[in-house]
């Protein structure tokens, strides 16, 4: 299978684009993933890239998008860190993938038996890393509004909190990038939330949003 185009890439569609990453998730799941010449696309991409959508996943080492979504060289970008939180420098790779490199949608991608959103849950302080769980905490505060009798270590909490982290993130990515808001509101990307379980490899898709351009 040939790497993504400049062609291609021009008559992507975000509802396209989280269609390709859907039947490639199947694929996945049922073992039945495409032939791709690596090298070959090594070569195809020598001169440029047009990937087609951007993921935001945890750096869990089973949450690999390019695996999970059946993926080659130059077809998305993927951006990785503990419990897929944002930071500004986040915010401008994605501004960059959409804007300037021309992605059409952005999908955040949290997961089962997530270790970070675990720790955040626990109230882990460790370094540098206290400052990364902090990002959680608007997804447990609004977990622990619905469900205020359960314990923060309780599984099902946790579960809770790892698909609401999504939603904060999705929201948080909107309210503090305005470059990808006008292409939101423009129609012009999607966003879409998906939640990875670790033990079936199956992507549930969450949340999705404006995924066709807006007529003018």
């Amino acid at each position: 299978m040939k790497a993504h185009t400049a062609e291609t890439q021009a008559t992507m569609t975000p509802a396209k684009a989280l269609t390709i990453l859907k039947e490639g998730n199947q694929r996945f799941v049922s073992n039945l993933k495409i032939n791709r010449n690596l090298l070959e696309q090594v070569n195809d991409t020598k001169d440029g890239q047009f990937p087609f959508a951007v993921v935001l996943s945890c750096i869990d080492s089973r949450t690999s998008a390019e695996l999970i979504f059946d993926q080659g060289l130059g077809d998305i970008f993927s951006v990785r860190i503990a419990g897929n939180v944002i930071n500004k420098d986040i915010l401008g790779s994605m501004e960059f993938a959409c804007k300037l490199a021309g992605s059409k949608q952005i999908v955040v991608l949290g997961h089962s038996k997530c270790g970070a959103i675990k720790g955040a849950c626990a109230g882990v302080k460790i370094g540098n890393l206290t400052g990364l769980l902090e990002k959680v905490h608007p997804a447990i505060d609004e977990v622990s509004d619905n469900m205020p009798k359960s314990n923060k270590t309780d599984p099902e909490f946790i579960r809770a909190v790892e698909k609401q982290n999504v939603i904060s993130t999705m929201d948080l990515i909107l309210q503090e990038s305005p470059v990808l808001k006008e292409l939101y509101e423009n129609g012009e990307i999607g966003m879409t939330g998906g939640y990875y379980d670790v033990d079936t490899g199956e992507v549930s898709f969450m949340k999705a949003v404006i995924e066709e351009p807006v007529t003018k």
